[in-house]
């Protein structure tokens, strides 16, 4: 529907909490796009509500201007100040201005990363990436709260009822695509999850609530660089969360009070000195990886230790894509480490229940440089790093993302009649970060950064782009010709942990262009899943050490 304003037509649509009045985008893109930006999906987390679950918003019939992004919600660090608010859970909604209108199409809500801490919905080019698609769907991405906001942690935020509400906020968010996205033109049951690093992190969580006698918010997912097994997931009440909880009282105002007294102190403060010192709580533990303010296991959203969820065989059985890229660590390990003890100690601070046999053995399954001269982490790049760096940054990844990535492979295909496909992505961006933490974002958008580059980028993005888009629309990458439509054919990942004929999607190999060098490499092609088994068999026989 289209009302006139100004003597023009724009885009509304009338759902229950009254007429959205939206916009059409044209700059750079293939076909015009209706966007209607910044509606709210929660009522303002402000006042009594800040650290509490989000509440749906009323009905009404306001009319609601959606022509320009809304706020973005407080992260670390606040720059630039302007643009953020505490009153942030807004969604952004993007769909085809021609369409069928009589047909529904298929959803994708994308969900941010940035450690829980950082980033906007608004990051992603979800309208480009709809746009270029060959077969229709509406795009949508979102704000959750980050940081203090949406992630303290202790047993007094236990009894205030703070546990985890950012990932509620997410919740809250499917609920409302359930509800109004058809009025949009999009077919609620066919949404698809995708995201990036937290996002993915977040999809993983979602993935392992199971509830039988719920009826589904979601029906397949694609998980970047991250899992619900990634990094740590602690309980709520574990000694790190306890400490960082009373140092963020401190750096809040709020130390020293009673328990009755403590959270309405918090409440009461404005929401810049909240914002404030939640990042510096994380700024503080950023250096060791030890983040703040994150997911937890609370009984509830997080039932358990993830990797018990894939243990007991109860998940939410939907076709899945998920990957990683090859120097995942790349950009969380200090460039400067230089000293063969400084690698030990990364991490046996990082894992504090790792016993000093699992760390002689992590030292000899990532061999040292400076004592064995055939290490394949010798140090051979012209670039400005201490000699443990590569070292660390291969164990870092391999920790934190690409095992854990595989986890989700292995345990859902073994697990699930719905399809798994996995890839790994290797064109190298930079000579230091490689093919680091995120680079296939703008491939997958179509983003006109990269395929105005060269042909081979242009056929990198085109051929990401339509796996992408043909699994989004139809839950098979394969199935959607796309601009490359002589692509190989993606299989499906084979199933378990022990079966043969495992095999991934490699992306890129040996495309070095957008760092300095000659090489294309190889677009897309089927290879074995042998790549580093035996590091994610060291690391995935260790998940619980930090999940407990």
């Amino acid at each position: 529907m289209a009302v006139i304003l100004g003597g023009a037509k724009v885009p509304s649509v009338t759902i229950r909490q009254g007429t959205i009045i939206g916009r059409v985008l044209q700059h750079n893109i293939p076909q015009s796009v209706e966007a209607f930006l910044g509606v709210p999906y929660a009522l303002p987390p402000t006042g009594e509500r800040r650290f509490m679950p989000p509440v749906p918003v009323n009905s009404s019939d306001d009319v609601i201007d959606a022509t320009s992004c809304g706020n973005r919600c407080p992260s670390s660090p606040l720059m630039p100040l302007d643009g953020w608010s505490e009153d942030c859970l807004n969604v952004n909604i993007f769909r085809p201005q021609t369409r069928d209108a009589t047909k529904k199409l298929p959803v994708a809500v994308y969900f941010h990363g940035g450690a829980f801490n950082l980033g906007s919905g608004g990051s992603h080019n979800s309208a480009s990436m709809m746009a270029w698609s060959e077969k229709p769907y509406i795009a949508v991405n979102f704000n959750y709260r980050l940081g203090a906001f949406g992630f303290l942690s202790s047993e007094l935020a236990a009894k205030d009822g703070a546990l985890n509400v950012g990932l509620r906020d997410q919740i809250l968010l499917l609920k409302w695509v359930q509800e109004n996205i058809g009025a949009f033109g999009g077919d609620p049951n066919q949404v698809t999850l995708f995201g990036l690093s937290a996002g993915a992190h977040s999809i993983g969580h979602l993935v392992m609530l199971h509830n039988e006698s719920a009826p589904p918010i979601f029906h397949r997912v694609m998980i970047e660089s991250g899992a619900a097994t990634s990094r740590a997931v602690y309980p709520y009440n574990n000694k790190l969360h306890e400490n960082q909880f009373t140092e963020f009282l401190v750096e809040a105002g709020c130390s020293n009070l009673t328990e009755q007294e403590t959270f309405p102190c918090l409440r009461g403060k404005p929401a810049l000195t909240i914002a404030g010192a939640s990042s510096r709580i994380f700024s503080r533990y950023e250096p060791s990886n030890r983040w703040a303010f994150q997911p937890v296991i609370d009984g509830d959203i997080i039932q358990q230790a993830p990797i018990r969820g894939w243990e007991t065989g109860k998940w939410n059985e939907v076709p899945i894509l998920t990957g990683y890229n090859t120097n995942e660590g790349a950009p969380f390990v200090p460039s400067g480490m230089s000293k063969s003890e400084e690698f030990i100690e990364f991490f046996s601070t990082l894992i504090p229940a790792m016993p000093e046999s699992d760390l002689q053995r992590l030292d000899k399954l990532y061999p040292d440089p400076l004592k064995d001269p055939s290490s394949p982490y010798v140090e051979m790049r012209n670039i400005e790093v201490g000699s443990q760096f590569k070292r660390a940054e291969a164990a870092y990844g391999h920790f934190a993302y690409i095992c854990p990535i595989r986890q989700t492979a292995h345990h859902a295909s073994g697990g699930q009649e719905a399809p798994v496909f996995l890839y790994h992505w290797a064109l190298i961006k930079t000579v230091k970060g490689g093919a680091s933490h995120g680079d296939q974002v703008e491939y997958e958008t179509y983003s006109p950064a990269v395929r105005e580059i060269s042909d081979a980028q242009d056929e990198m993005a085109g051929t990401l782009h339509a796996y992408f888009t043909s699994f989004i629309t139809t839950g098979d990458p394969n199935a959607v010709p796309g601009r490359f439509p002589n692509r190989p054919v993606w299989k499906a990942f084979g199933g378990g942990w022990w079966k043969k004929n495992r095999t991934l999607m490699l992306f890129g190999d040996g495309n070095d262009e957008r760092a300095g060098g000659n090489g294309v490499g190889i677009m897309a092609q089927v290879v074995d899943d042998d790549w580093s088994q035996e590091e994610c068999e060291f690391w995935s026989e260790r998940s619980i050490m930090t999940e407990s």
